[in-house]
């Protein structure tokens, strides 16, 4: 059996606050496999963010384990996390998080030049993923001449240009209207159709019901782990 893509043992996050023990994670343990398309959920609060964030490298628990492709994280040094996520974890975020005075092709080229390529071969790649986003024609735009859902297109080319095994999406619809929602969401599902394991977190009920499998955090702790039964099928968009 092969291992799972993501495992956690037990795993805490503690933070200290006005003399009290605040456990943002609490003793979760659970495992996602390779090819899942997985929506966690939850409050404020609930835990969901840190648990994204210790699962992304972003951030190291308290205590328990996380393990990656089944290496663990735990024990790793910063430039040892800081590589593990820019070979197997894309990320893409609610706000973008876009170059503000960079064309799309050098925001995209971004993540290469921590993986060591050269500048034609950066150029190359990044413009590959522009192009199966459908912004061929935007390569040289910066994002202010780009809409929201352009702009969260060229945010997914950067996560998908190092070819990482999983995408983490952090509320990645939550600044676009309906219609580029779904957009964005139909671009995940074919995503996950072509193989990418695809964890989102999602406050949204409807944008959670685009995944396969839901997590629900509440104080910390996951309170259901279950499949989507009637599961929402995006319908493809004209680019936005």
């Amino acid at each position: 059996m092969s291992q799972p893509l993501v495992a956690t043992a037990d795993l805490v996050k503690t933070y200290e606050l006005g003399g009290e023990t605040i456990h943002a994670v609490d003793g979760v343990s659970l495992t996602i496999e390779n090819g899942e398309f997985v929506a966690i959920m939850g409050a404020s609060g609930s835990g969901k963010s840190t648990f994204m964030n210790m699962i992304g490298c972003l951030d190291v628990p308290t205590s328990g384990i996380v393990e990656i492709d089944g290496i663990p994280t735990s024990d790793m040094s910063g430039d040892d996390l800081a590589d593990l996520r820019n070979r197997k974890i894309g990320f893409v975020f609610q706000q973008f998080n876009l170059l503000a005075r960079t064309t799309a092709v050098d925001n995209v080229a971004v993540p290469l030049i921590y993986a060591g390529k050269g500048g034609e071969e950066r150029r190359d790649l990044a413009t590959q993923k522009l192009i199966a986003m459908g912004l061929g024609d935007r390569l040289a735009n910066s994002p202010a001449k780009l809409s929201g859902g352009q702009q969260q297109r060229v945010a997914i080319a950067r996560a998908l240009v190092t070819e990482p095994l999983m995408l983490l999406a952090d509320e990645p619809t939550g600044a676009l209207d309906t219609r580029t929602s779904e957009d964005i969401m139909q671009i995940f599902q074919q995503l996950n159709d072509d193989g990418i394991t695809v964890i989102l977190v999602t406050h949204e009920d409807e944008i959670a019901d685009h995944a396969k499998r839901k997590i629900i955090f509440r104080d910390g702790k996951v309170i259901e782990d279950s499949i989507v039964t009637n599961r929402r099928i995006a319908a493809p968009e004209v680019a936005a």
